[in-house]
């Protein structure tokens, strides 16, 4: 089986509320956008980033599933999250965490968007001392280090 690409889509009632969060706090750009769907894309270096945003209520989304979003965190890994920290208190998005270095080696901050989601924002960082000797025993963990 191939696989063209995947994206993680947030369920929302608020469209165009979460469409300008995502655009003006982490730089995605709106590549599709109507009133029950909106795609948004981010290439650069690293590659190309997708996130959609679908209404909630849409007909599309099997009535047990119209709820708040709930046992999710959506993680951006970035640059400089100290830099994105900046932009979220100037745009005034609710701070869950400011950033803050954790043992496995990231600098992480949490955010909620405009519909509840927990969105964990991070750069890497320098592990702590028992986490490199913990990898060195166990081997690099997944996507935690950077």
């Amino acid at each position: 089986m191939a696989m063209r690409r995947s994206f993680p889509t947030v369920l929302s009632d608020r469209l165009p509320e979460t469409r300008d969060f995502y655009v003006a706090l982490l730089g995605f750009e709106v590549a599709f956008d109507s009133d029950w769907y909106v795609a948004l894309r981010r290439g650069d270096g690293d590659g190309e980033h997708e996130l959609a945003v679908w209404a909630v209520g849409h007909e599309l989304v099997p009535p047990p599933y119209r709820a708040d979003p709930a046992g999710v965190i959506l993680t951006f890994l970035v640059d400089d999250v100290d830099a994105v920290h900046a932009d979220a208190r100037r745009l005034r998005v609710p701070l869950v965490a400011p950033p803050r270095d954790l043992f496995h080696g990231r600098r992480q901050m949490l955010v909620t968007d405009p519909n509840g989601m927990l969105v964990e924002i991070s750069s890497p960082s320098t592990p702590s001392p028992a986490f490199t000797a913990e990898l060195g025993r166990r081997g690099r963990a997944p996507e935690t280090t950077g």
